[in-house]
């Protein structure tokens, strides 16, 4: 007996208990409602996505090409067709999750409109997000057994006994369009005590995996802007802490935190780390500052200055108060906070590069190996990246290093639409298309996401309608470039009324009022045009 059954049967015996007052109550239609309502909570949500991720964690450490994957995404909507297309393309969401960027956050939904990746919109913004996509997610679940339900109906009236067996198992294997997401909490918005009382609004709304970065909260810049400012390593350890806590308190034992490092490409701290012996974490941290010696009567008044092995060093300080790391220590800042991190809660690391070179990343991460073998990492695929000229630079040095004649291309013009056609051309777009799977090879990369995909498919997709439009396209643009195609590829919103539930109401208006239900699906509904 499968678990349909099973529930149309536990209601059949409420029904019968509590008498003539249920009549009307029908068994089958509230296992459907059950079945499409799996999860009543977030938490169940959280706790769901972080045995999945979990799993898949150990998946990839047994054999680095188990890698996952995601795209970020700033709207249910957006990531309710982005799970869809997934399972309608290649049959299943294992290893496929969601992103949530703070950028996009930023950008996109703050109530004060536009705003930079600098932690200014609204904390409450991102739950919000979490708790939104999740309800997309399910209306997605929704739908889809909808649409099976009535084809169990159709079969059961044409008395077909095996079409019918059949669909009550797909109803019974069903794979939800639930997945993990990781979200951003920035540089957790404020003391440990905000990043606590915020993952715990996150952790609620349904996030199983929570990324947080070691910049200050209050200079936060995007990751692929100047200007960064980190903070000591006992300051973040803090932060991590504190998500743990929100994890623990509200029984999600084994949820997820991916620390983040933004050292490679911050030159500023804030403060001085706090130090108490030799060699302890804080020195560590400090010995990377810009500082030179002075002796004690150079000291002026105001001057901040450690010591080290008998000497005075006077760290460079700028006039907002920010403290200089010395140029290229990026790197082994990197490896540090990166072990530290593991070493102190962390999960999974995440890396903030300025380009995308699988030997870059893996000459850290064999580093933080050394201490911490198991280490792996969510890396970022962003479109702040040229990947086009980067990975042309790349293919161009690779074929000198070779030997090849590259007299032909100009390395600083390799974007030019003249090497297009070109071996270099050919060689650079491969390395793009088994990057992810090179990085997971090569440089432990265990996640690989874009931050911000949709917020450029959204605008480009756009641009090509308004340009047709308005242009000489006329109609044709929507006609030729949207609906034709929706038809021809399948893409669910042609029915854009049975996308937002009209179809779902009706059955549930039946469900509640019977024959006298008014119900919007009849003849003459314009959407049974599309089949």
């Amino acid at each position: 007996m499968n678990q349909y059954q099973n529930d149309i049967d536990r209601v059949q015996a409420l029904k019968d208990a509590n008498g003539s007052s249920w009549r009307a109550i029908d068994p089958e239609s509230v296992a459907r409602m059950r079945a499409q309502n799996r999860f009543r909570t977030g938490l169940e949500i959280a706790q769901y996505t972080a045995d999945i991720m979990r799993r898949d964690m150990d998946e990839y450490d047994a054999d680095s090409s188990m890698y996952t994957q995601s795209l970020g995404v700033w709207h249910g909507f957006i990531g309710q067709q982005k799970i869809i297309s997934i399972k309608k393309h290649l049959k299943s969401t294992k290893k496929r999750y969601l992103y949530l960027s703070g950028w996009m956050v930023a950008a996109l939904r703050s109530e004060f409109g536009p705003l930079p990746d600098q932690s200014m919109h609204e904390k409450t913004a991102v739950p919000a997000l979490i708790e939104e996509l999740y309800t997309f997610l399910r209306q997605a679940d929704a739908r889809e057994l909808d649409l099976l339900f009535t084809q169990l109906d159709a079969a059961r009236a044409e008395g077909d006994e095996t079409a019918v067996e059949f669909i009550r198992s797909q109803i019974d294997n069903y794979e939800t369009h639930v997945v993990p997401i990781i979200a951003d909490i920035d540089a957790g918005f404020g003391n440990p005590e905000a990043t606590y009382l915020l993952a715990k609004k996150m952790i609620e709304a349904g996030a199983c995996a929570i990324q947080i970065e070691n910049q200050v909260s209050d200079e936060k810049q995007c990751g692929h802007q100047d200007g960064k400012v980190t903070v000591p390593h006992e300051d973040f350890i803090a932060k991590l802490n504190a998500v743990r806590y929100a994890f623990l308190e509200l029984g999600v034992d084994n949820g997820i935190i991916v620390a983040r490092t933004d050292s490679l490409g911050a030159g500023l701290t804030q403060k001085l780390a706090v130090t108490h012996e030799s060699g302890d974490l804080g020195d560590q941290y400090n010995s990377f500052l810009d500082a030179e010696n002075i002796s004690e009567a150079e000291l002026a008044g105001g001057d901040v200055v450690i010591k080290r092995d008998g000497a005075l060093l006077r760290p460079k300080r700028l006039a907002s108060n920010l403290y200089r790391f010395r140029p290229g220590t990026g790197e082994e800042r990197v490896v540090l906070d990166c072990v530290t991190s593991l070493r102190n809660g962390a999960d999974l690391l995440w890396i903030e590069t300025e380009k995308p070179h699988v030997e870059q990343i893996a000459g850290m991460v064999d580093a933080i190996r050394e201490e911490i073998p198991n280490a792996k990492l969510v890396y970022n695929n962003s479109p702040s990246f040229n990947w086009t000229l980067n990975f042309r630079q790349q293919a161009y040095d690779l074929l000198a290093e070779q030997g090849q004649d590259v007299s032909t291309y100009d390395r600083d013009r390799l974007m030019s639409v003249e090497y297009d056609d070109t071996e270099l051309a050919r060689l650079a777009d491969e390395k793009i298309r088994t990057f992810q799977r090179d990085g997971a090879a090569r440089a432990g990369i265990f996640h690989h996401l874009i931050t911000l995909p949709t917020y450029h498919t959204a605008a480009l997709s756009t641009d090509d309608l308004a340009k047709g439009y308005f242009g000489d396209e006329g109609r044709l643009a929507y006609v030729a470039g949207v609906q034709r195609r929706e038809i021809r590829e399948g893409i669910a919103t042609v029915k854009h009324q049975n996308m937002a539930g009209s179809d779902l109401g009706d059955n549930h208006k039946e469900y509640f009022a019977g024959d006298a239900a008014l119900k919007a699906g009849g003849q003459h509904n314009t959407m049974n045009q599309f089949g």
